[in-house]
């Protein structure tokens, strides 16, 4: 993607909207997690590129981990709580 003051607006654009889909699709992740960050920025390119129909089927192995693993770290906390009450 090119970076110049012209595209910046877009470009963030992009960056947000993938964010807040992948934030939703796989769980309430943030930019910390470096998957997360990397799939991010992969959606953002491929919307880019007009591109965005590809996105999920070559990235759905990604997705699915990240979503099974925000799903188990949910699962442990809700079974510590029942385990503390």
């Amino acid at each position: 993607m090119h970076l110049g003051d012209f595209e910046d607006d877009n470009l963030k654009s992009i960056l947000s909207a993938s964010y807040e889909d992948l934030k939703e699709t796989c769980g309430n992740y943030t930019l910390e997690d470096e998957t997360f960050k990397e799939l991010v920025f992969e959606r953002s390119r491929y919307v880019y590129n007009d591109a965005l129909e590809y996105f999920e089927e070559n990235f759905l192995t990604r997705i699915n981990t990240l979503s099974m693993r925000k799903a188990l770290e949910k699962g442990d906390s809700d079974e510590a709580e029942q385990i503390q009450s």
